[in-house]
């Protein structure tokens, strides 16, 4: 299922409704969504405990996804993917995570359209970072102008 030597916590085809889309009529209005998940973590500790305190909880995970979808309410999905994966770094303790955001009905000839992306914890911290950075530096220049 998963081309990777590493442990994978995963979650397919969580379907939340939330606003999302460009027009305006699609910011008034609940869409469906889809998310598919992977969350690329070490299970060893919850594999020889069998301890649900030592499991990434699949749970949560979609508990915090359908909050953070509502929540954001985004334009594109591109956003929406990018602003999930970032808070799933910053809550979870996961190596890599791949997650595809798909609207099933966006275009009535597809079965849904969508997009992908993978990120890895160095990356998402880096860039973290910078958007920390280029905040400040928009701060500071604001307050130089003053």
């Amino acid at each position: 299922m998963f081309h990777t030597e590493a442990d994978v916590v995963f979650v397919k085809g969580l379907k939340v409704e939330a606003v999302i889309g460009v027009f305006d009529w699609e910011r008034t209005i609940d869409q469906p969504i889809l998310i598919d998940i992977a969350l690329e973590t070490d299970i060893r500790n919850a594999a020889l405990s069998d301890e649900v305190k030592d499991a990434l909880s699949y749970k949560e995970v979609c508990d915090d996804v359908t909050i953070w979808c509502q929540e954001i309410k985004a334009q594109l999905l591109e956003h929406l993917a990018a602003q999930l994966v970032a808070r799933l770094f910053a809550r979870y303790d996961c190596q890599k995570i791949t997650l595809s955001v798909a609207k099933p009905t966006a275009i009535q000839q597809a079965d849904a359209v969508g997009v992908q992306i993978t990120r890895y914890a160095k990356a998402a911290e880096d860039q973290s970072t910078e958007n920390e950075t280029a905040v400040h530096k928009s701060a500071d220049d604001k307050s130089a102008d003053a």
